[in-house]
């Protein structure tokens, strides 16, 4: 990914497997939110692939990939202030009436409300903030509103959820939580998360991707990340050799 004569990412390789938590780490700039943004084609990268069941996404808009099973949150919380929590929840739907049977008030149009608001009622008690469902987002904790995000985003139905930033201005019992969650996400989708806290990392994923100044520096387990000696120099702002 070239922006004029800047390289953002240079021979990045990643690959998501289904059932898995992958992490994206490294220093500020490393070209994190830059990859999340090639791969939800936000941007186009100037050269490679972008690929998910075996299928290219480079020639997709972004607003393609839900009906693929690809749904992303952003950094910012994103929710409509103006909307109570279920509302927000229920925008996240790819199952939606047509808007002829809404504007006559046809019978099978209550029947898909009705289903999809069951199925964003579930999705908040999995979460455990369905008491919350009628409360605007302005009334909550930011770490509830972290939930709402996420629970907006299952309601499309994902295989694939990728997070930006999820436990960024949470409390450390609020990462604990996160991690419980994503742990049983990946029960039913693989997930990809680009974050900032690495003990959160460490914790919850089964393969991380280090990242530096647009390349890949190290790739592994926790285990093996935690030993790897340029991902240390990384972090301690010191320069890494490129192979």
């Amino acid at each position: 990914m070239h922006f004029g004569g800047d390289v953002a990412l240079q021979d990045v390789a990643l690959q998501v497997r289904p059932g898995e938590v992958v992490g994206i780490i490294g220093p500020n700039g490393a070209g994190k939110t830059t990859l999340f943004n090639a791969v939800c084609r936000f941007v186009t990268p100037s050269s490679g692939t972008v690929a998910y069941g075996g299928r290219s996404l480079l020639g997709l808009r972004s607003s393609q990939l839900a009906g693929l099973g690809i749904v992303r949150t952003l950094q910012g919380l994103g929710l409509w202030p103006g909307l109570t929590v279920l509302q927000n929840v229920l925008c996240g739907g790819r199952s939606r009436s047509p808007l002829i049977a809404d504007l006559l008030g046809l019978p099978s149009a209550d029947r898909n409300e009705a289903r999809n608001t069951d199925e964003a009622m579930t999705i908040l008690a999995d979460l455990g903030i369905s008491d919350r469902s009628g409360a605007f987002p302005s009334t909550l904790s930011h770490g509830i509103q972290k939930r709402v995000i996420i629970a907006r985003a299952l309601m499309s139905r994902p295989s694939l959820l990728m997070l930006d930033e999820p436990a960024s201005g949470l409390a450390a019992l609020e990462v604990a939580e996160l991690v419980e969650l994503l742990r049983g996400l990946r029960e039913r989708m693989a997930v990809v998360l680009v974050e900032h806290h690495l003990d959160m990392v460490m914790e919850v994923s089964d393969r991380v991707t280090v990242l530096n100044l647009g390349r890949v520096i190290a790739a592994g387990t926790p285990a093996e990340i935690r030993g790897s000696a340029a991902v240390s120099a990384a972090y301690l702002g010191q320069p890494v050799a490129h192979a």
